[in-house]
């Protein structure tokens, strides 16, 4: 089949470079334009070309390609057994290295038959533990490439086999062999020296860095399987005039469903009898539900807050908002620009160019009359002094000590990958409701009227509110409560949906709701005329997007209540220490635009674009890069995932949703803002150092590989500089542990 556009999913890739030549292989097939995610392991091929076609040009490569499965048939977590096996290597390589690595670099621990010992542990780690590298060594040579990997097998391959070869063949193997340091630079021979802890070290430290990465990559479907959880399972259908509760997948366009109060409602569709509040947060960022009545529209997924309803379909399946919101966040993860590490671009040509070298050191040696034990230990000196031991431990322990420095400070970094876009960012994307806001209805203002107290206006209005279970009375009640202790009871008590409540405390006949129009009558007698002070305090509350309740008693009008997603106290001080970072932020929220303006003037935020929708975010994040913005996101709600996996860096507040975590590249334990400019400033320092460990892992090589051509390199020598790099890149890590939280 030809299709404009299809996603497959790629096995078999053991670094960005294998993304690289798999999407330069596609690109080379006629009309086809292909972009290869080494961290999704997905492509998305745009073209003509048949899909048979293109999984075959992969499979061609030595790599496997498929179409992805249905979203409800995945697996819980594909990656799950990568991880276990990673896991397992890694645990059974370490135990058995740690003995190795002490016989061989301390001397006291040199019984008479050490050697063999550090032979039999070494075996399984080189030939079990590092069969990944081998593999993909392996695959690599057969298409004539060359990464990290072919240097990584080819040199604990080569330190294993001339440990075996000095051990059966040379002196290494007597008993009573000794393995002591000695800090010269001289000619040798080789064949009484072994390598073994090279070959075992090696192994171990990649395969540690490969268990991080593989762990984070296992989450990459986690998004899309945590959007449509939100989903509802059975839906209670009306049908011959009774409910009859079915599998949603037998819910049709045109049935007629039941949604009670607490309930999610099942698909897109329009009410046609009840009326209610209905929470849309999840999708809109609306922090006040919304009022629904016949003929008001619904969205799956939303909650039903207050009266029962019944709803007729109009969209099932794939075609309702929640799937099409599924679809934004996988396209938006797939889509991501690939980020490759800088090791894999460097062994790009260090690699061949190590190889190379190695071949001609013999060559040159043999051909100037050297003896070939001689020549032969020259080439392999520089193969085991460019085996990357300290490069193997940069990213991971700079990693591990950043993301456990991180975790103390609520900030969880999801991967490697992360810590570039952290470097380049210059506009931060906020989310308001639940992220610069608390995301819940308080109250935040009491106004009274002449001749009465504010406790007394909280006291009758909480108590009639604390029988309703809008939420917009709950804020009321709790207020009311911390302010005068507890609320009298209340009798008679009625509410009418979109009007207000009305019942009798302490003897008085007492109504709270909404004035439609101020010194205007609502619904005959339910509320009385409101003096000109109130009316005037209720205009400018709503000018600033706030919400306001009208309370009475006896007939007349006693005061104003004002209602409002309150800005969390720490947000004006995150919103500076963004800025301080060089970021620009921009307020993105689907609330009103009179309650964005009023918060982000609260907090410090210039630009603002309100009254979006889910899309919407994703087009916003989008624009600001078109224009050359790299942009960081920040939010917490379901509507933002999409935006989170679209932005260069997602940030999630790990008070809000599982959608939204899982779609985001860092997330913030806390509900503080202020931990989105700690979690930038972390991972830029993190990402620091990890250049400056790679720095002096190459530097290393560098310098040292001259003196193993040169066949002067004494292999204790060697031995210590490799372990000094080690140690000088874990003791540079262990630096983070010292970041501060401003």
């Amino acid at each position: 089949m030809a299709t404009d556009q299809v996603e497959l999913v790629i096995g078999g890739m053991t670094c960005a470079s294998c993304a690289a030549r798999i999407e330069k292989k596609l690109n080379r097939m006629d009309g086809v334009e292909a972009s290869v995610n080494y961290a999704t392991e997905k492509a998305l091929v745009n073209g003509t070309a048949a899909t048979a076609d293109l999984i075959a040009t992969v499979e061609k490569m030595g790599y496997t390609a498929a179409l992805p499965a249905p979203p409800a048939e995945e697996d819980e977590e594909p990656h799950d057994a990568e991880v276990r096996s990673l896991r397992t290597r890694l645990l059974v390589s370490a135990v058995l290295t740690i003995p190795v690595v002490v016989m061989s670099m301390v001397q006291a621990f040199q019984f008479e038959y050490w050697q063999w010992a550090a032979l039999t542990l070494t075996a399984p780690v080189v030939v079990w533990g590092a069969l990944p590298f081998h593999r993909a060594a392996w695959l690599n040579a057969r298409h004539g490439a060359a990464t990290m990997d072919t240097l990584i097998s080819m040199g604990t391959l080569t330190a294993f086999g001339w440990s075996l070869y000095a051990l059966f063949l040379g002196t290494a193997g007597i008993p009573g062999m000794e393995h002591p340091f000695r800090i010269t630079i001289e000619r040798t021979g080789g064949t009484g020296n072994i390598y073994l802890e090279v070959a075992a070290g090696v192994t171990t430290f990649i395969l540690a860095g490969r268990y991080f990465e593989a762990r984070a990559k296992s989450r990459a479907g986690s998004a899309l399987r945590a959007l449509l959880s939100l989903g509802v399972k059975d839906v209670a259908v009306l049908r011959d005039g009774s409910e009859t509760r079915i599998p949603i997948d037998g819910l049709a366009v045109g049935d007629r469903f039941v949604v009670r109060p607490g309930e999610k409602v099942a698909t897109d569709g329009v009410v046609e009898d009840g009326s209610s509040a209905v929470d849309e947060s999840m999708l809109t960022g609306e922090s006040v539900p919304a009022e629904v009545s016949p003929g008001s529209a619904v969205v799956g997924a939303t909650v039903n807050v207050g009266g029962r309803l019944v709803v007729r379909a109009t969209r099932v399946g794939a075609d309702t908002q929640l799937a099409q919101m599924a679809r934004l966040v996988e396209q938006a993860q797939t889509g991501k620009a690939q980020v490759q590490r800088l090791a894999d671009r460097v062994s790009a040509w260090f690699v061949p160019a190590v190889i190379v070298l190695a071949g001609g050191t013999l060559g040159f040696w043999l051909g100037t009359g050297a003896t070939p034990s001689a020549a032969f230990t020259a080439g392999v000196a520089v193969l085991i002094i460019a085996c990357p031991c300290a490069l193997g431990l940069a990213t991971p322990t700079a990693l591990l000590v950043g993301t456990g420095r991180g975790a103390q400070l609520g900030i969880l970094i999801k991967g490697p990958e992360v810590l570039e876009s952290t470097r380049r960012v210059d506009t931060v994307v906020l989310d308001k409701t639940g992220t610069v806001t608390t995301g819940q209805m308080t109250l935040v203002d009491v106004v009274a009227a002449d001749g009465v107290t504010e406790d007394e206006l909280l006291r009758y209005a909480g108590a009639l509110e604390d029988a309703s279970e809008h939420p917009i009375a709950k804020a009321v009640a709790d207020g009311a409560r911390e302010r005068v202790g507890a609320l009298p009871p209340v009798t008679g008590f009625v509410a009418r949906e979109g009007l207000g409540v009305r019942g009798t405390v302490d003897g008085h006949e007492v109504a709270a709701g909404r004035v439609v129009d101020a010194g205007r009558v609502v619904d005959g007698d339910w509320l009385p005329d409101l003096p000109d002070a109130l009316a005037d305090a209720k205009e400018k509350a709503e000018a600033d997007g706030k919400t306001t309740v009208t309370v009475a008693w006896d007939g007349a009008a006693r005061g104003l209540l004002v209602v409002a997603d309150a800005v969390k106290p720490t947000s004006a001080a995150a919103v500076a220490q963004l800025r301080a970072l060089g970021l620009t932020p921009v307020m993105v929220t689907g609330d009103h635009e009179a309650v964005a303006r009023s918060v982000a003037a609260e907090v410090g935020v210039d630009e603002v674009i309100a009254g979006v929708l889910p899309a919407d975010k994703v087009d916003v994040v989008k624009r600001l890069q078109d224009e050359g913005r790299v942009v960081a996101m920040v939010g917490d709600g379901v509507n933002d995932a999409a935006a989170l996996a679209q932005a260069d860096l997602g940030l999630a507040m790990g008070t809000g949703t599982d959608v939204a975590i899982e779609a985001s590249d860092l997330t913030l334990v806390r509900g503080d803002l202020r931990a989105a400019a700690d979690a930038i400033r972390l991972s830029r320092r993190t990402l620091a150092v990890i250049k400056s460990n790679l720095f002096w892992a190459f530097a290393y090589n560098v310098a040292a590989i001259p003196l193993a051509a040169a066949g002067l390199l004494n292999p204790m020598l060697a031995g210590l500089t490799m372990a000094a790099s080690s140690v000088f890149v874990v003791t540079n890590s262990l630096r983070l542990r010292g970041f501060r939280a401003l």
